[in-house]
C-alpha cells in the first residue's frame, strides 16, 4: 500500500507551521513500507500534482479553524466529487487544502481516498508580522496527532482490500 502524508502551513505564521511540525516529527519515527512524508510547506501546485499520482492514501496535515478549543484534533473525509469552481484559482505562494483538492480534481482522476488530519489553531500570530513558532496549546498536541496519523496508516494497511479485487 502506498501512502502519502502531505504536511503543510507556513512557518511564518504561528500555528499554520502545525503541518510542517509533524513532517519533522514523522521525520524521526520508523514508519511502515510504502509510507512517505513529504512537507508541502506552501506548494500547493506540487500536493495538486502529487495528488494525482496512483496514491492508495493520501493524508493531508494542517491547521483547521473550525471553532473548536485550540489543539483540537480532526480527521476528515473530504468530498472529491465534481469539477473545480471558479473559486479555484490558487496563489502559488499559499496553500488552502480545499482549492488545492479541487485544482488536482480539475487537472485529473485523484485514485486515493484522501483525509486530512487538522488541528484546530490557537493563533495565526501579529497580523502584520505573523510569528515563528508554534504556540503551546499547538506544540503540545504535534506528537499525538503524529500518532494518529500513523494509527490511521496502519488502520487502513490492515484493513486494506488487494487493489485488483477493490470496486469503484
Amino acid at each position: 500500500m502506498k501512502v502519502l502524508i502531505a504536511c503543510v502551513g507556513n512557518i511564518f505564521l504561528g500555528d499554520d507551521g502545525f503541518g510542517v511540525e509533524v513532517a519533522q516529527s514523522l521525520s524521526k519515527r520508523q514508519l511502515p513500507e510504502g509510507v512517505s512524508v513529504k512537507d508541502y510547506g506552501i506548494r500547493g501546485f506540487d500536493l495538486a500534482y502529487a495528488l494525482l499520482d496512483p496514491w492508495d492514501v493520501v493524508i493531508i496535515v494542517d491547521a483547521l479553524p473550525r471553532g473548536e478549543a485550540a489543539g483540537t484534533l480532526y480527521v476528515i473525509e473530504p468530498e472529491l466529487n465534481g469539477p473545480a469552481s471558479a473559486d479555484t484559482a490558487i496563489n502559488p505562494h499559499g496553500m488552502d487544502p480545499v482549492r488545492v483538492l479541487s485544482l488536482a480534481a480539475s487537472l485529473g482522476t485523484i485514485s486515493a481516498q484522501v483525509l486530512v488530519v487538522g488541528c484546530e489553531p490557537h493563533d495565526f500570530g501579529d497580523e502584520l508580522e505573523g510569528r515563528m513558532g508554534l504556540s503551546s496549546p499547538i506544540q503540545g498536541v504535534v506528537e499525538t496527532a503524529s500518532d494518529m496519523i500513523l494509527d490511521q496508516v496502519v488502520t487502513r494497511q490492515t484493513n486494506a482490500v488487494p487493489l485488483q479485487t477493490v470496486e469503484r
